[in-house]
């Protein structure tokens, strides 16, 4: 099967920058801190973490550098396996 990386980059990179803009959504509401403190006590974990307050340049730096990150290994996947599965590839 062909896959074209700059597609995966997208894709990842997609993925990793909108859970971001959601956690970014999250604390602009509000609601990071309880929803933190649910999963914890889920997991039977005593939070010691707490969520500051909203920063518009810190969430918008988290956002780009995980898109980043995230488009970056997706195009590094996507060309490696592309290269694995290409007849007379590395395994031949």
């Amino acid at each position: 099967m062909k896959i074209q990386p700059h597609k995966i980059g997208l894709l990842l990179g997609a993925l990793t920058g909108g859970m971001h803009f959601c956690w970014s959504l999250l604390v602009l509401l509000g609601w990071a801190q309880p929803l933190i403190n649910f999963i914890f006590w889920a997991h039977m974990i005593q939070p010691i973490y707490v969520i500051k307050r909203f920063d518009p340049v810190a969430a918008l730096t988290l956002i780009i550098v995980t898109t980043g990150i995230g488009y970056l290994i997706g195009v590094t996947g996507g060309a490696l396996w592309s290269r694995i599965q290409r007849p007379g590839g590395p395994a031949q």
